[in-house]
């Protein structure tokens, strides 16, 4: 049977509950475990995948095309594996399914409630998610307190009592604040934070405390004593330099201690030298190159988490720190590509919705292309160089993708109405289709063409896989006229361009694919690897 270990966050929101519960699964992985990972949202939305990237961030893509809370980003790169859509659940799809069961009359006529229906539906998925694994992480997301969260917290609650269950260990990640004016570390913010914990019946057996500065062995004790755990099973959880270095700094304070008493799993000694080594090179790398990254999302970094961690991960390979240059697609419209990429080793283009900052986009790509400054195009960054270069090169005036201008003469991208999902159905999408579940979306196979720099990328693979997130394709018509004037399709998925590349220039790759999706510390992306790999010989001026 499986084991739980439930993280839960106190005081307020953002204090890296995601990053403990991620550090937690990596070490326990590393102890030779076979370990899950649950995110619990409590929002209404069945998914993030309409919500805005400015508001909740990315959205994050598995490989079976759930649409998910960017913390699944985080297990995944962190523990180096593929998670699929079990591995995170909402408020809205928990509702859903409890109400299309009653419709259904799968519950014979009985009177509907969050006790125990809606509780029974969350424990049982919980269940489900922690199937053939020795121990399931989960993360419940928002602060306990939170009215929303009142149902998850009941069915954590129960699950203590369950007899399907081999164990549960409760972590609570809460902050410890800084008075600069009195000059004291606070508890109590922790203490209240969790009275409200055992109010619902939870009492949690670790504190993580997040603090600006490290805490006392004096203020240690105080806090365990006040919230009634061991002294050993509070862990300090301090600004790192970087995300990667918390697991190693849980380690340093022995916290697989209690974790492996509490859910007798023995004694846990974790082979981390190859996180460690890859962790120094993060923070003290020999080289350096600079990234012109292309985008219109810049006032949440968080819209492009997985892309930015796969550049410190392809950095960390090479041992050197990768420098991004934020660009906002916008104001290269007004100022010009020069002045503001100018610096760069590299440029990205990075994907997208919508027409603004489109034009942009299109600047940075000719002035990489001209330029033969190495460039990644991902997604609509990759749609974006073929109207780039159909204007530019092949001189068809009016060019553009029928997401921006539907009355275009030159469709280089175009909409699929009918096309095959990756599980092998036929799926309809439209103008008119809801934004909701119409994306080509997880993991598809894409063949590449030798000699290319995507299969050199790629150490030789003639198929590879990468997961997917949009809806419009790159239109075959105009692939002759490209091809005959030097932009060669290297990547193919059952007849769809996947990937493009140019003639006589040193590195330039366009990709449908997001390949940042399965980028990890320990595995990076091949094609952004190959990418900052051929930035890092331009600024080395080789």
């Amino acid at each position: 049977m499986t084991k739980y270990i439930f993280v839960t966050g106190g005081v307020l929101s953002s204090l890296g509950k995601g990053i403990t519960a991620a550090s937690i699964g990596t070490l326990l992985k590393h102890s030779g475990l076979d370990v899950g990972m649950l995110k619990i949202d409590p929002y209404i939305n069945v998914d993030p995948g309409t919500m805005s990237p400015l508001e909740h961030g990315e959205v994050f893509v598995t490989k079976d095309g759930a649409e998910t809370d960017l913390d699944i980003g985080n297990y995944e790169r962190f523990l180096n594996t593929s998670f699929l859509k079990t591995s995170n659940f909402t408020t809205g799809q928990v509702y859903s399914s409890v109400i299309e069961r009653e419709r259904a009359g799968g519950y014979l006529g009985q009177t509907i409630q969050v006790i125990p229906h809606i509780v029974g539906e969350i424990v049982s998925r919980i269940k489900k998610a922690g199937e053939g694994h020795d121990v399931l992480i989960v993360e419940l997301g928002g602060t306990v307190g939170d009215i929303e969260g009142l149902p998850f917290m009941e069915a954590i609650r129960q699950m203590k009592h369950d007899e399907e269950v081999a164990g549960t260990f409760f972590v609570h990640v809460t902050l410890v604040p800084f008075i600069k004016a009195a000059g004291e570390l606070k508890s109590k913010p922790t203490q209240h934070s969790v009275q409200e914990l055992r109010r619902i019946g939870i009492t949690p057996q670790m504190i993580i405390a997040r603090s600006e500065m490290a805490l006392p062995k004096t203020f240690k004790k105080k806090l365990a004593m006040s919230c009634d755990v061991s002294p050993d099973s509070v862990v300090e959880a301090l600004d790192a330099q970087t995300i990667y270095d918390v697991p190693m700094s849980f380690l340093r304070q022995n916290i697989l201690k209690p974790i492996g008493k509490a859910l007798e799993l023995g004694e846990l000694e974790p082979n981390m030298s190859e996180w460690d080594s890859l962790v120094k090179k993060i923070v003290q790398p020999k080289e350096k190159v600079v990234i012109g990254f292309v985008g219109k999302y810049l006032a949440l970094k968080e819209s492009y988490k997985s892309l930015t961690e796969a550049l410190i991960h392809s950095g960390a390979h090479l041992d050197a720190r990768v420098e991004i240059c934020w660009v906002d697609s916008e104001e290269i419209e007004e100022r010009g590509a020069d002045a503001l990429l100018g610096d760069c080793d590299g440029i990205l283009v990075a994907g997208g919705f919508g027409s603004r900052g489109v034009e942009g986009k299109i600047e940075a790509i000719k002035y990489a292309r001209e330029n033969k400054i190495p460039y990644l195009g991902i997604c609509l960054g990759m749609q974006l160089t073929l109207v780039e270069y159909a204007r530019n090169v092949l001189g068809l005036e009016g060019a553009n993708s029928i997401e921006f201008d539907e009355n275009t003469p030159h469709p280089m991208i175009y909409l699929i109405e009918n096309f095959i999902d990756n599980s092998g159905q036929q799926q309809l999408r439209t103008h008119t289709s809801p934004m909701g579940g119409t994306l080509r979306l997880g993991e598809y196979p894409c063949d590449t063409k030798e000699g290319s720099l995507l299969r050199e990328a790629y150490n030789g693979e003639k198929t590879i896989y990468e997961r997917h997130r949009h809806r419009y394709e790159a239109n075959p018509a105009y692939r002759e006229q490209l091809e005959n004037a030097g932009m060669i399709v290297t990547g193919e998925s059952n007849g769809l361009i996947e990937a493009v590349e140019v003639k006589d220039h040193p590195w330039f790759l366009g990709v449908q694919f997001h390949p940042e999706f399965t980028s990890r510390l320990q595995r990076p992306n091949p094609s952004i690897l190959a990418f900052v790999e051929a930035s890092l010989n331009a600024a080395n001026g080789e």
